[in-house]
């Protein structure tokens, strides 16, 4: 993997943090709601990735340059999509609740503040590292570049 093919990786990295993020984000600002109906309540939300290593590790017909490079740049991170979780629920007995159905009942989305706090602080920390990552990167081609001055 040559070095400019790391900005590529950090690149697909940083997105993925951030698209975990703002889905965290998302369910943290709803993990208050409620609903009458278990139809429309808010589930969590999770954002699912996969690694894009295909060819990346050198199993690529040839030696040259541009088959190199075509190999790095399909490594990284590749986000899937995002799914709903399938935790249960909060059900609550209210029936002096205005949002309460017929039988009294509220719904609560299935959002652990806790979890979602945690995974915050995670991607937060994740795409802090791949910053780090790219900017060492940066200073690494720049001395590169000094070199072939002198």
């Amino acid at each position: 993997m040559s070095l400019f093919n790391i900005f590529n990786v950090t690149g697909s990295a940083m997105s993925a943090q951030s698209v975990r993020l703002n889905t965290t984000a998302s369910n943290l600002a709803n993990a208050n709601s409620i609903s009458s109906s278990i139809d429309e309540t808010y589930r969590a939300r999770n954002p699912v990735f996969a690694t894009a290593l295909a060819d990346a590790s050198g199993n690529y017909k040839g030696n040259s340059l541009t088959n190199q490079t075509q190999a790095g740049q399909e490594a990284g991170v590749k986000v899937m999509g995002i799914v709903e979780s399938q935790d249960p629920l909060q059900i609550e007995y209210a029936p002096n609740h205005p949002m309460a159905d017929e039988s009294g009942y509220i719904y609560r989305p299935n959002v652990n503040t806790m979890e979602e706090m945690a995974n915050m602080i995670s991607a937060s920390r994740s795409y802090q590292t791949n910053v780090q990552v790219a900017d060492t990167a940066k200073t690494m081609t720049q001395r590169l570049l000094r070199l072939g001055q002198g």
